[in-house]
């Protein structure tokens, strides 16, 4: 039988659908190329704004005419089932099954009905607790997305995330060593811890010996640059860093160990205190320009990236000059930048002084405006230097070009063969073609 998994959204969501493709494997199943080769579909949603909501039903409208001319089932997964539930099937009558984030040990149940032809009610099904996958590196991929977290605790305003993945819950550190180490074995070449709030682990292990210590998370970086040592594993990246949460010695570990790469992504969202508060963040600019230099005094060569949203209730003119003002401070090297849609059923859907959709979008075009420029005068700066990147594979528009990237998160294109994919090499930025650096040759890291 053949499977087709469409994952929208974040790295959380591209993690769960490759552990969702190791169970397909499991039990013998075929990867097809297109929904009409599939008996079974999975499509991985995303609830953050409601333009991703809008694209998954619009798929969906697209299996419901696909539907029409041959039989396959249809489930609907991740953080878009937990919030609407069964109504999705009222909302798409070729909706077979809606599972949410926490209900994952449900899917090799639902998978065996489909393979004996009989019904699975998933309303009826005592679900487990929710488990982490024990592994989500899929055969022949060198670059392996691990999860440390599951939920949120935050309740940022304008966020549905808590209320569809539920309360924060970290990951056993054994389990999480585990994966890295059959990671390694597997030859992934770099890894990327993962978290609504991944620097807000924090496990509690009780008090019962020596392996049962609690365990925060500069100590899970500490045990996870030990373990790859010796292994194929050179890189580990994380993301996404709070604020809040981001401490002074996890910049440490990070500073004292080149495994970890020279990029992090700090959510700042915004310039003024004021906002901030009114989004629920828990801390103010002040505070974050502090932690920026604190992570640059530690690693002076590290690129910044962040999320920044505008347009947010009651935001004047000022404070949108005060997020102007901050992204001039920082400098960040590339920015996910969006104005504020309501989501209903979070605290700021209801709140006054929603900002007209004409001052949203001018207010977004100047921040778009100004990262582009940071951007640029970041990376025309660097053109010329020798870079250790790791080759990610052919070019989007050559197949004789390989795409690369630096630890600093910078895209490289290079001549090159499709068969480097996954090695360490050296190069030299030569030129820049928009946000993507050119070079013109590679040269192999020893061992690769």
């Amino acid at each position: 039988m053949n499977y087709l998994i469409e994952t929208y959204g974040c790295q959380m969501n591209t993690a769960e659908s490759a552990a969702l493709r190791l169970i397909f494997k499991e039990r013998g199943w075929q990867a097809a190329l297109t929904g009409d080769q599939a008996d079974v579909v999975v499509v991985n949603t995303c609830s953050v704004r409601g333009t991703a909501e809008r694209r998954v039903m619009g798929r969906l409208a697209q299996y419901e005419a696909l539907k029409r001319k041959r039989p396959f089932t249809l489930i609907v997964a991740g953080c878009m089932a937990s919030r609407l539930g069964e109504a999705l099937k009222t909302a798409c009558k070729a909706v077979d099954y809606v599972m949410g984030t926490s209900d994952r040990a449900l899917f090799p149940r639902i998978l065996e009905a489909v393979e004996k032809g009989m019904p699975f009610f998933t309303g009826d099904a005592e679900k487990p607790a929710f488990s982490f996958a024990p592994s989500h590196l899929e055969e022949g991929r060198f670059r392996c997305f691990i999860p440390i977290t599951h939920g949120c605790g935050n309740f940022c305003s304008y966020c549905v995330v808590p209320y569809v993945r539920g309360p924060e819950i970290s990951r056993d550190p054994e389990a999480v060593l585990a994966e890295i180490r059959r990671a390694a074995e597997k030859g992934a070449r770099e890894i990327t811890l993962l978290g609504q709030n991944v620097n807000s682990y924090y496990w509690e292990g009780g008090s019962g010996g020596r392996d049962k210590k609690n365990l925060d998370f500069p100590g899970l970086l500490e045990k996870a640059a030990a373990a790859v040592e010796d292994t194929p594993i050179r890189w580990i990246r994380f993301l996404s860093s709070h604020p809040k949460d981001l401490s002074s010695r996890a910049i440490r570990v990070m500073a004292g160990h080149p495994v970890f790469c020279r990029h992090l992504h700090l959510c700042a969202q915004h310039g003024s205190n004021r906002v901030l508060e009114a989004m629920n963040r828990r801390y103010t600019r002040e505070r974050y320009l502090e932690l920026v230099d604190e992570i640059r005094g530690a690693m002076p060569s590290i690129t910044l990236s962040t999320d920044l949203l505008i347009g947010f209730p009651g935001e004047a003119e000022g404070d949108y000059e005060r997020t102007l003002d901050l992204m001039e401070r920082v400098r960040f090297l590339y920015a996910y930048m969006y104005h504020y849609n309501p989501r209903e059923g979070t605290p700021a859907f209801s709140l006054p002084g929603r900002v007209g959709e004409e001052v949203k979008r001018k207010r977004l075009a100047g921040v778009i405006e100004l990262q582009k420029r940071h951007t640029l005068e970041l990376l025309q700066s660097r053109v010329g230097s020798r870079e250790t990147v790791l080759v990610e594979g052919p070019s989007r528009r050559s197949a004789d070009e390989l795409l690369t990237r630096t630890e600093r998160d910078e895209p490289v294109v290079v001549p090159g063969r499709r068969s480097l994919a996954g090695s360490f090499a050296t190069l030299t930025l030569e030129s820049l073609q928009g946000a993507t650096f050119r070079a013109k040759e590679l040269s192999l890291c020893p061992g690769d």
